[in-house]
């Protein structure tokens, strides 16, 4: 194909990595943003979504010479969502400019019937008029070149550059019309693909990987360059892989991104045991992207919903280990884990050469290595995938995963991470993952116990608990936690969504995982005293943020 000259404000198809073209428009990016270095790139924003990101220029193409090819290719629902979202775009850009031609044809019949009722019977006169005339016919094509200078990035650069000189506005403002063009927002497309296009064949390039993101292409997203709101944005999905020149696992900026919906799932069987509040949400997305799912659960009701859903029902836990590729399980704590390996028709029991088994319950990392020899003994696969997050973000497919253990597993698990998460990590050898989970444990739960703390202040000091929150979400720890437990507080709603028996467990463990290596956690320790007071005002089965109760008792 013939190289096409691309510009600001332009209408494009972008293909980001592997995945296939979305359409989008070439805009500005915000002033923070550096261009990546290397080939030359545009940045795009994506319609039907919150996304942008840098594309390099052989990875575009004109939206309207390559509109028919790419409807054929791609029929989903949220791809086609979008393109009615181009449509719409031009329709209203279209109607502006309607709108602007017929407010100054209508000025010049309005100007001409004054002229004929006032037609003047002297020559000079006459020659007044033609002068008015000449004047109003040049100020008319000033104002159609001020009209079309709003969407000017579209014309040549001659037309772009005597626009900017008949227009009095400041270099860098742009006009009115720019402000109101902008692109609207799908309110029901929560990601950007609706699935690969495998008969798409875009031109590859020598550095484009053909699994990988290309490693020239970096991803940068609204939520990272516009300041905290408190409000969460189902965003994007990223698995995050990297080793560091010695072997070791470190984190690092991810290289590639998959986008909510465009989810390939697994052929593999997969099987999954435990449906609390966490496992729900977890089988709940498997089952909506696309993936074949045996359930068990120690109550066996809770089965029911996902049997609808389109589920299989596995009688014990080694029965769905031994019908399924990967078997995942999501219990309360180190002893439902062992149980649910070592007890009878436990998971060991299924365990064959190439059983895979992957354990997201937060535990020690005692019981993780433990459970990882067993399997590995007969022949299994094993990793640890404990999971961050709550009840809604399970629900909603955006947990933040932390895995370890078997790296080729790991990556075999890749459809079933981005279908629950919306990020995940490998942190390299058993156990790493349950210490890393403890420890952001114990800082959201001591996060929680200090915001019950200062509420309780607030209101035994005559002030306003409802203003603490208000200036908190004003400043530098305004987050959706914060919000969401300080409201669970003020309306007296403590509905779980993280069990405080648990987070008071995970206290419990960082702190034995720092008495292990003689490291003094005082702060964890203060607040698991409090955890264990409102446990003991039997709340815990409610929210973790029913800690407040222990400060009013």
């Amino acid at each position: 194909m013939a190289a096409v000259s691309l510009r600001l404000g332009d209408l494009v198809w972008g293909k980001l990595g592997r995945y296939p073209p979305w359409p989008g428009k070439i805009v500005n990016p915000p002033k923070d943003l550096k261009k990546p270095r290397g080939k030359k790139c545009f940045f795009v924003k994506f319609f039907g979504t919150e996304d942008h990101a840098w594309i390099k220029v052989e990875q575009l193409k004109p939206y309207h010479a390559h509109k028919e090819e790419m409807i054929k290719i791609n029929k989903g629902k949220r791809f086609q969502q979008a393109v009615d979202a181009v449509e719409e775009f031009l329709r209203r850009a279209k109607g502006k400019d309607q709108t602007s031609s017929h407010t100054s044809a209508d000025d010049k019949n309005r100007r001409n019937s004054s002229e004929e009722r006032s037609r003047p019977n002297s020559g000079d006169e006459k020659r007044k008029l033609s002068l008015s005339e000449g004047k109003v016919k040049k100020n008319m094509g000033e104002g159609k070149k001020r009209v079309t200078s709003g969407s000017a990035e579209r014309g040549t650069k001659c037309s772009l550059k005597r626009a900017q000189e008949q227009s009095p506005r400041k270099r860098g403002r742009p006009p009115k019309d720019e402000k109101d063009l902008t692109i609207p927002e799908s309110s029901t497309v929560k990601g950007m693909m609706a699935g690969p296009m495998a008969t798409f064949k875009w031109q590859p390039t020598a550095s484009e990987p053909v699994k990988d993101a290309d490693p020239h292409f970096h991803h940068f997203l609204l939520s990272q360059t516009e300041k905290p709101a408190v409000c969460y944005q189902a965003i994007t999905k990223k698995l995050k892989i990297c080793e560091e020149e010695t072997g070791s696992t470190s984190i690092q900026a991810a290289d590639s991104t998959a986008v909510n919906g465009s989810i390939t799932p697994t052929d593999k069987k997969i099987g999954f045991l435990g449906l609390g509040l966490m496992g729900s949400g977890i089988v709940s997305n498997l089952l909506k992207m696309g993936h074949t799912v045996t359930v068990w659960n120690r109550t066996a009701e809770k089965c029911d919903l996902f049997i609808q859903e389109g589920a299989r029902l596995g009688r014990t836990p080694a029965e769905v280990v031994s019908t399924c590729d990967i078997t995942f399980a999501c219990v309360s704590d180190p002893k439902a884990a062992k149980d649910l390996v070592l007890g009878p028709s436990g998971v060991l029991q299924g365990i064959r050469p190439g059983k895979c088994y992957v354990d997201m319950s937060t535990v020690d990392a005692d019981t993780v290595t433990e459970l990882a020899q067993v399997i590995v003994s007969r022949g299994g696969r094993f990793l640890e995938a404990p999971v961050s997050g709550n009840q809604q973000l399970s629900n909603d497919g955006m947990l933040v995963i932390l895995a370890a253990g078997d790296r080729g597993l790991y990556e075999d698990c890749s459809s079933c991470f981005q279908a629950m998460g919306k990020t995940s990590f490998f942190l390299g050898e058993v156990g790493n993952a349950a210490k890393m989970m403890l420890i952001v444990n114990m800082v959201q739960g001591s996060f929680m116990a200090t915001i019950a703390e200062g509420l309780t202040l607030a209101q035994v000091t005559g002030q306003s608990q409802q203003t603490l929150l208000d200036i908190l979400n004003q400043g530098q720890l305004a987050s959706i936690f914060l919000d969401q437990k300080c409201q669970n507080i003020l309306q007296g709603n403590f509905k779980p969504d993280f069990y405080l028996k648990y987070i008071q467990k995970d206290l419990r463990l960082a702190i034995a995982l720092g008495d292990a290596v003689n490291h003094p956690t005082p702060m964890a320790a203060a607040a698991n005293e409090v955890y264990k007071r409102a446990k003991a005002l039997d709340q815990s089965d409610n929210d973790m943020s029913a800690v407040y109760r222990a400060y009013i008792h």
